[in-house]
């Protein structure tokens, strides 16, 4: 798998100073908690998951989670099992018969609802879950927490040492975690499980519905996340835990519900001038698909998990794939800048101008960022100078000539 890979060459040289690197679910364990990146969820009574992976339906997709758990209703948990191994072993079939090749299978995981459905999967699935790359444990507590991971380990002592690494993705999304009271005990408790664990956890993610859901709340897609109080200072919170760099974790951010419009409150957040520097005409007409669809929101929030230090976002629409994952390039001026900082750090220099003439870059308080820029851009890959994010959303190679 390798991200924007339905972009041709000729167009990938004139957007990317440095292309993305290709993985896969064998990949070392910080490639894979950069690269879940847009995470697609679909419920798991789905019929055609393993024709649409086969056939590409979803370009650009490089995540899918087949949910157990909210997507389906109580009453299908059998109907949902049943669908699920289905639908993987059509996958291993495709692969086996050379119909689908290994390089275009998206990372695949699955969202359970408890430990022991979790064990029972992975002993239903066989040989199959050497395709899997994790599960999502959803609202992950200290109470439940090491059930989860005792299966996880379990299994990964046992297995082949030719076999992948099966990885955890805790969510954080319960009263416990939200309620001020309750929270930074709970955070603590989750803390100690998962630094016992490190090796088998791949991201934490945030699973701001239902912590809006225990207050009446739901945005509406003029806002994000960040403009409701109680969920901004929760996320802060499990920021300031979770995101330090003496012990850091890959932090995921929630999803955003909205793919279509009805009337807005607010202006759209999308300015015109960088479409059309970008795309030309063709850009006044992407800009619009996006404000229609509210993927204008989408964006804004999807800028302010990154500018907070979280990579990657649970999506529920194929329309926010390209979006989402555009925004996690890196740009040319954010690789020269901590390629720069790397490069110096040796004792001679606390501070150094940048080469784009515009900041001062210190070498020790700016390392760490420099560092995860490092690792960010062989995923994503580095943009040419004069190229930004909307350079990915078009799908007229023109636009880019």
């Amino acid at each position: 798998m390798r991200y924007f890979n339905y972009i041709t060459k000729e167009v990938e040289k004139q957007l990317f100073f440095s292309a993305p690197l290709s993985f896969n679910n064998t990949s070392n364990q910080e490639v894979l908690a950069y690269a879940i990146g847009a995470a697609l969820y679909c419920p798991a009574t789905r019929q055609t998951i393993a024709e649409d992976i086969l056939t590409q339906k979803n370009e650009g997709l490089t995540t899918m989670v087949i949910d157990l758990e909210d997507a389906i209703g109580d009453n299908q948990i059998d109907l949902a099992e049943e669908s699920l191994l289905q639908q993987i072993f059509g996958i291993s079939s495709f692969l086996k018969i050379g119909s689908l090749a290994y390089n275009n299978l998206p990372l695949l995981f699955i969202r359970v609802r408890s430990a022991e459905q979790m064990k029972r999967m992975i002993a239903k699935l066989e040989e199959n879950i050497t395709l899997i790359t994790g599960f999502i444990l959803p609202k992950f507590t200290p109470e439940n927490g090491t059930a989860y991971f005792d299966v996880i380990s379990g299994y990964n002592r046992a297995k082949s040492p030719s076999s992948p690494t099966l990885y955890g993705l805790p969510i954080l999304e319960t009263a416990s975690v939200i309620y001020k009271e309750l929270r930074m005990d709970t955070l603590l408790g989750i803390k100690r499980i998962l630094d016992d664990n490190k090796e088998f956890v791949l991201n934490v993610r945030i699973g701001a519905t239902d912590f809006s859901s225990l207050f009446g709340l739901r945005r509406s897609p003029d806002m994000t996340i960040y403009d409701i109080a109680p969920i901004r200072d929760c996320i802060s919170d499990i920021i300031n835990i979770f995101g330090r760099m003496d012990s850091p974790y890959v932090i995921s951010g929630p999803v955003w519900e909205y793919f279509a419009s009805r009337e807005r409150v607010l202006k759209p957040q999308l300015r015109l001038t960088p479409f059309e520097e970008i795309l030309g005409q063709p850009g006044r007409k992407l800009r619009m698909e996006f404000i229609t669809n509210y993927v204008d929101g989408l964006i804004h929030e999807a800028m302010m998990d990154k500018e907070n230090g979280i990579i990657g976002k649970t999506i529920i629409h194929p329309s926010h794939i390209k979006p989402v994952q555009s925004l996690y390039v890196v740009t040319h001026e954010e690789f020269v800048d901590a390629t720069s900082i790397v490069a110096n750090n040796n004792d001679y220099l606390g501070v150094l101008k940048s080469e784009y003439s515009n900041k001062m870059n210190e070498i020790k308080p700016h390392l760490n960022w420099a560092q995860r820029i490092i690792a960010r851009s062989k995923i994503y890959g580095v943009l040419h100078e004069e190229q930004n994010y909307i350079s990915l959303l078009s799908n007229h190679e023109h636009a880019y000539v």
